[in-house]
């Protein structure tokens, strides 16, 4: 509402002496222009209060127009004040913050009277949260790292990174995984199919297709590897986290191994849960040679140290390491990722022939911090950080167009892609 000016008007009066003169007390009586005091000492009095009067209205005209400026203007000391802070996410999680057409980011700015801000480059992991109020903002970061949880807990967000021994970097091995494919892909024809199949189905050569069993379910022999742990890294600090954790137990992981080199054997064919039917993954079972235990223990150090750096998922953390060495996966088939389905293929046909297969001896060399999805030019999974293990006078394949030397740390940019 628009104040009402108003001028104040001075109005002579006359003052009269009282018995109190000597103390030097004027008292007004009224209209009347006796006075006892001199007409130039009136005058003066006047004018200092007409002085008085106009600074007072100047003073609180100038006093609201301040006012009024500076609610304008936001000012704290007047109005409410405007609270933001930064929130780290990650890109990859961004879609789960906004919802369906912006549903999720709406309500919680409705809700909380806020406005959340998301960046405009790719490269920016964070999102801002402006508020009228302290509690306002810290009720809409609580609900935005409550989605964060709930969304990294599910299926939704796969796995970006996981800690790996590469097996690829033996050339023998990797010849041997290809000629598997090869014979498989290219040459199935099994004996007694009918024990396989319906017997009113037609006995003789088998379609791969018919069994399920297509190239994108064999694992790429370049990326050939043993899993430690699997982790969740969504944003650039967590990445930045894994790679210093992953680096400053080396001389533990060391340790652990007893500062002695350590190979394992490969043999044979084993199914991941399920039958041979209805197989979904088939691996080697990995045998350490001399079977003291040195590899596990040094695996069980890296996996306590992401655990206490609060950077492996809590039922992950519960899980049993088994070491083993993947060759088919349908969680990598073509129709697993359109359909969002996982299927299964019969297996029987090539237990029969790889069954017993002795895939080799091989020293470990080193474990990596690897990110999934993004391959180095040697064709493995893009290495973040490495390790040396014992005895590993070669080089390693870590690297970012140059070789590195086995004995020492190594790390290298990693970009998280969602």
């Amino acid at each position: 509402m628009e104040q009402k000016n108003v001028n104040s008007i001075w109005r002579p009066v006359a003052t009269k002496a009282s018995a109190c003169e000597d103390r030097g007390t004027v008292q007004e009586t009224g209209g009347s222009t006796s006075t006892t005091v001199s007409n130039d000492h009136v005058m003066k009095v006047a004018t200092e209060a007409i002085d008085a009067i106009a600074k007072s209205a100047t003073s609180s005209s100038q006093l609201q127009d301040n006012v009024e400026n500076r609610v304008l203007r936001g000012d704290s000391s007047v109005s409410s004040e405007k609270h933001s802070i930064s929130v780290q996410v990650g890109a990859s999680l961004f879609p789960f913050i906004k919802g369906q057409w912006g549903s999720t980011q709406k309500r919680i700015e409705e809700e909380m009277g806020v406005k959340i801000i998301m960046p405009t480059s790719k490269d920016d992991d964070f999102i801002s949260i402006e508020g009228i109020s302290i509690d306002s903002v810290n009720s809409a970061s609580e609900r935005i790292q409550d989605i964060i949880d709930e969304s990294v807990n599910s299926r939704n967000v796969d796995y970006s990174h996981f800690i790996s021994i590469p097996l690829a970097i033996h050339p023998g091995l990797v010849k041997k995984l290809i000629n598997f494919e090869h014979s498989i892909l290219g040459n199935v024809s099994y004996k007694d199919r009918s024990t396989y199949t319906d017997s009113n189905e037609e006995e003789g050569t088998t379609d791969t297709k018919d069994l399920g069993i297509d190239k994108s379910i064999f694992i790429r022999p370049k990326t050939f590897h043993l899993t430690v742990l699997m982790l969740k890294l969504w944003n650039k600090e967590r990445i930045k986290t894994a790679t210093e954790v992953l680096q400053s137990i080396s001389s533990k992981v060391m340790e652990a191994l007893d500062n002695r080199p350590l190979s394992i054997r490969l043999k044979g064919l084993e199914c991941m849960k399920g039958s041979l039917a209805k197989a979904r993954v088939l691996y080697a079972p990995v045998e350490e040679i001399g079977s003291e235990g040195r590899l596990l223990r040094a695996c069980q150090v890296i996996i306590d140290a992401y655990v206490e750096a609060g950077l492996v998922l809590e039922r992950d953390a519960k899980h049993k390491l088994k070491l083993h060495a993947t060759v088919m996966n349908t969680g990598h088939s073509e129709r697993t990722k359109w359909k969002r389905k996982v299927y299964s293929f019969d297996a029987r046909g090539i237990f029969e022939q790889y069954g017993s297969e002795d895939w080799g001896q091989y020293l470990i060399h080193e474990a990596h911090l690897s990110q999934r999805f993004s391959f180095d030019e040697n064709g493995y999974y893009h290495c973040c950080a490495s390790i040396p293990f014992p005895g590993n006078v070669q080089f390693g394949i870590c690297r970012r167009g140059q070789n590195h030397h086995a004995g020492w740390i190594t790390a290298s940019h990693c970009i998280f892609s969602p």
